[in-house]
């Protein structure tokens, strides 16, 4: 029988691997054995990394028990973290879910087990530095990724398994292009339908083009229907009969595995998302890099043994990329300056191009980019489709999270005349955003004539989001006012819904100070960000200007509500906020 592969779902989200791996490191070079097993899943537990906020976490404990882990002001001890997990009383015991948070660590090459100890490797510990690229992370590890290997005992069997699943993705999707192109049928890669029923299930690299062959006609047998109802019985019926024999995968997590796949390989930006997220493509500006990996990997899987495969996959240096040499940087190099005279042009701009290598080159194509979303930004339907995406932020294609940092982003374009927003989002050579800024900087930068600023965006409402929130925003903040080529900084704190006790701590640091200064931070919820923009829209309509001066009177008018005689605490600073935004909006309309 054989198992469909699918990237662990244990970590839904990629960013939480580092927090696991922060864990990890407490115990490094200890024996990998029953006892530390327990010892890292109760860290997990001590450092609110795991169960922390999940209601299925909390079930059968004792309320008292509940009340320690969301009091963030209570210091969870190793004791009591696993006290807390003897009482959720898994049958399994503690030792396996230890090892079932490990192991996706494993997998992707981020730690080890040498001489019987835990080890954090090359790659492991280049996600742990401050300038860590989460996607050229991923990227390393799924060049090299393979089944069968010598780590996962699932995917062992020889005769059924050969591939490498990202490489061979690739070729897929490549594959059923050239298929469509050689029937006039447009080729716009694989749909999210198509992914779940033959990514997945392509177990073996010589099976690439029967798959892709099968592939299309299941398409062209789906757009033969006619209704809904025939489309969705003829998938149902379709899934039901490839998949019979996959042990792992039905109906009810075949999506799931599909969907995080999806979002682990777009990481990688070589993964195109199209057609309003339907469709899965080849990244079209990044196809001298594709190529190169096309012809130099079939997608068959390599003979190692465990050691030898541990360490190839954790070196973050390995393997040498096919696109290295002078002449294939060269042709990246020249694809990506015509994209940026292109972008030129159509933005009536001239600069002298001083960018020496690849990656500066992406990076200034970035900022022409941003500059051509501004302008575009101006108009009054962009503004009506950034204020629809907020007011339905959890229902997009993005997940909220990252859809809010795009959003705002967005918004933040619009509502004045910033010389340069700037998202430390992860975002494809589209400059659609993949994923959310990382831990260690600040979601949004802003900068202005007369002020700089730094923008935090948060999906969270609860108290989790003073314990995620809280001294992140102001230590970001810090460092930014530090770095900042002027004294005026403010910090914008963007959330659907504003907790007391985040509020609370903005507060101290906003009357008092924060490591031996004030500073000036700005709560605003999502709606009071739509009411402003709706009087940008209207200002826009009658054919007004809004400056960024105007916006920092806003700022300077909540700042200097601590110093009202009718505000003597947070409560009172949180409700006299929405007098503020009226009275805005009375003296600008």
């Amino acid at each position: 029988m054989r198992k469909a592969w699918s990237i662990s779902t244990t970590v839904r989200n990629p960013e939480r691997l580092r927090n696991f791996l922060i864990t990890l490191k407490e115990i490094e070079n200890e024996e990998w054995n029953h006892k530390t097993q327990i010892e890292f899943q109760a860290r997990l537990v001590k450092n609110r990394y795991y169960g922390f906020g999940s209601t299925q976490f909390y079930n059968n404990l004792p309320s008292h028990l509940v009340e320690h882990i969301q009091d963030i002001n209570h210091i969870i001890t190793l004791d009591e973290a696993v006290h807390i997990l003897e009482e959720r009383n898994y049958p399994e015991g503690i030792a396996i879910r230890g090892r079932t948070s490990y192991k996706p660590l494993e997998k992707i090459g981020l730690a080890s087990i040498v001489d019987k100890k835990i080890k954090l490797t090359s790659l492991g510990k280049y996600l742990l530095e401050d300038d860590y690229d989460l996607g050229e992370m991923f990227f390393k590890s799924f060049l090299k990724w393979q089944y069968p290997n010598p780590v996962d005992r699932d995917f062992r069997d020889s005769e059924i398994y050969n591939l490498k699943p990202f490489i061979l993705t690739l070729h897929l999707i490549n594959e059923v292009n050239k298929l469509c192109k050689s029937k006039s049928i447009n080729a716009v890669g694989i749909s999210k339908t198509e992914f779940e029923i033959f990514g997945q299930t392509l177990l073996n690299y010589k099976d690439l083009k029967t798959q892709a062959k099968t592939l299309v006609e299941f398409r062209l047998a789906l757009k033969a229907l006619k209704t809904y109802k025939e489309k969705k019985e003829f998938i149902q019926k379709y899934i039901e009969e490839f998949l019979a024999d996959f042990t792992n995968i039905d109906n009810n997590n075949l999506s799931d595995y599909a969907d995080n796949t999806i979002r682990y390989f777009r990481l990688t930006r070589l993964i195109h998302i199209r057609g309003n997220g339907f469709y899965i493509d080849l990244e079209p500006r990044r196809m001298v890099e594709i190529n190169a990996l096309l012809e130099t990997y079939d997608g068959s899987s390599d003979e190692f043994s465990k050691k030898d495969y541990i360490e190839y996959i954790s070196d973050i240096n390995l393997p040498v990329l096919p696109w290295q040499s002078e002449q294939e940087q060269k042709k990246i190099s020249d694809a990506i300056k015509v994209e940026i005279e292109a972008l030129e042009s159509e933005l009536q701009m001239q600069v002298p191009l001083d960018a020496k290598n690849v990656e500066e080159l992406r990076e200034y194509r970035k900022k022409l980019q941003n500059i051509k979303i501004k302008k575009e930004l101006q108009n009054l339907s962009k503004i009506d489709e950034t204020i629809e995406a907020l007011n339905n932020i959890r229902n997009l294609d993005l997940k909220p999270s990252i859809a809010l940092e795009k959003y705002i982003t967005m918004a933040l374009n619009i509502i004045n005349d910033a010389k340069e927003i700037k998202a430390n989002s992860l975002v494809g050579d589209d400059n659609e955003f993949i994923f959310t800024a990382p831990a260690n900087k600040p979601d949004i930068e802003c900068y202005y004539e007369s002020f700089n600023s730094i923008c935090e965006v948060t999906m969270l409402n609860g108290r989790d989001q003073w314990h995620n929130e809280g001294q992140p925003v102001m230590r970001h903040f810090r460092d930014f006012e530090n770095a900042s080529s002027t004294e005026l900084n403010y910090c914008l704190f963007i959330a659907p819904k504003l907790h007391r006790d985040t509020i609370n701590t903005f507060w101290f640091s906003l009357k008092y100070e924060y490591e031996g200064t004030k500073q000036k931070i700005v709560p605003f919820t999502i709606n009071q960000i739509i009411e402003i923009l709706e009087v940008i829209k209207k200002l826009k309509e009658d054919g007004k200007l809004f400056s960024h001066l105007q916006f920092q009177k806003i700022l300077d008018e909540i700042v200097a509500l601590k110093d009202e005689d009718s505000v003597n605490n947070s409560d009172d600073w949180l409700r006299a906020i929405p007098e503020q935004i009226n009275k805005f909006k009375r003296e600008v309309l």
